[in-house]
């Protein structure tokens, strides 16, 4: 289910080629393909002056919750920004540590070198982070789903928590526990092969949501001070907690009530169009009192008024064509099927060609995507100059 979903190929499109990066390998012919031992993980990141992401924190947890690895990482890099307020990691964190990439690198090869099955939530984000390449994986936010949306609209941790698990995995607006988060995500895969847990979810929606915007593809170098200074309107600026795209992030804008938060969106000047979920959505273009401009996606929290929202909340579980092929909960079974689709070479070679140069198309879009970033980062610092 994790190998076979839609978005496999573009999410795991990593850039191992590049320095720095460790394959880890296993053998198909290997006792090691046949391992059902666990492994959970979570990292954090922080942002560092030359536009990168950049390591802080690993957690490893097995499948009784006991902790494999926790450590701190020296990112080796000036910060920019700890995020403190998403991560939970400020400066007196990473004083004096001294472990390194490459040690944690060292560190998950020993894990894994027996062909562990390696989980997290969108875990393609935390082998980013670490470097590292490895495919005897399962990915929580592909083999849960929504009940409502289209099936590239992946569920969050903390929904998954409170809708699987049956507890909060944190408070509104605290920082993640990189710990919390890599047992969140072995508990969920247990009572996926274990309990025979639904995999479809039904998502709370909050009133409180309609009196927001969100603020999505925002530019690293530009500030939440910027934000507020461009976009008309009182309101202020909550970070969304979720993992941040390298040179991306997003974060919502919160007004008094949704008229304001309408009114905002109608002033706005851009094309108006629709995200993957049906809300509206316009890309705004701006330019900064230094001249710099830069552009980002701001969207209404709800679809438009003519779509029957009452229709999509009342969606059956029943009514889904392949709820019954996620309710198979035979122990034996479920492992393989959670971590890889069949494994028939037919299967896989009418697809190989096209997975190869969309990869090929993703990587040198990455290359470009950074040297950009690394150019507008190098300009900022001059114009502070």
């Amino acid at each position: 289910m994790t190998l076979g979903h839609p978005q496999y190929s573009i999410d795991y499109a990593l850039p191992s080629y590049d320095e720095e990066w460790m394959v880890v390998k296993c053998s198909k012919k290997s006792k090691a393909m046949k391992s059902t031992v666990i492994l959970a993980i979570d990292c954090e990141m922080v942002l560092c002056e030359d536009g990168t992401e950049a390591l802080v924190r690993v957690c490893a947890v097995d499948r009784n919750l006991q902790v494999k690895l926790d450590v701190f990482v020296n990112p080796n890099k000036a910060i920019a920004d700890y995020r403190t307020e998403i991560t939970g990691i400020s400066a007196k964190e990473l004083d004096g540590v001294t472990y390194s990439l490459v040690d944690v690198q060292k560190s998950m090869k020993k894990l894994l070198s027996n062909g562990t099955i390696l989980v997290g939530h969108s875990l393609n984000n935390d082998l980013q982070a670490l470097k590292l390449e490895y495919t005897r994986i399962i990915d929580t936010s592909y083999v849960f789903k929504r009940a409502n949306g289209p099936a590239n609209k992946k569920p969050s941790l903390s929904l998954l928590c409170k809708g699987v698990l049956g507890y909060e995995l944190r408070k509104e607006g605290s920082p993640h526990n990189c710990l919390d988060d890599a047992c969140a995500a072995m508990k969920l895969v247990l009572a996926r092969l274990e309990h025979g847990a639904d995999g479809v979810i039904q998502e709370e929606v909050k009133d409180v949501d309609s009196a927001k915007l969100l603020l999505h593809r925002i530019p690293v170098n530009i500030s939440t001070k910027d934000l507020q200074s461009v976009i008309p309107g009182d309101f202020e600026i909550e970070l969304k907690t979720s993992k941040k795209v390298r040179d991306t992030y997003s974060a919502f804008a919160v007004f008094g009530n949704q008229k304001e938060a309408n009114e905002t969106f109608d002033n706005l000047q851009g094309n108006l169009e629709k995200d993957s979920t049906g809300r509206p959505q316009k890309v705004f273009t701006f330019e900064l009192g230094t001249g710099k401009a830069a552009s980002l996606c701001v969207c209404k929290m709800a679809c438009d008024d003519s779509v029957d929202q009452g229709t999509l909340k009342k969606r059956s579980f029943e009514d889904e064509d392949k709820l019954g092929a996620l309710k198979k909960s035979r122990k034996d079974q479920n492992c393989e099927q959670l971590e890889e689709p069949d494994l028939s070479l037919n299967k896989c070679e009418a697809h190989s060609k096209e997975i190869e140069r969309l990869k090929q198309e993703l990587r040198q879009r990455d290359q470009e995507i950074s040297n950009l970033n690394k150019i507008l980062v190098a300009l900022t610092r001059k114009q502070g100059l």
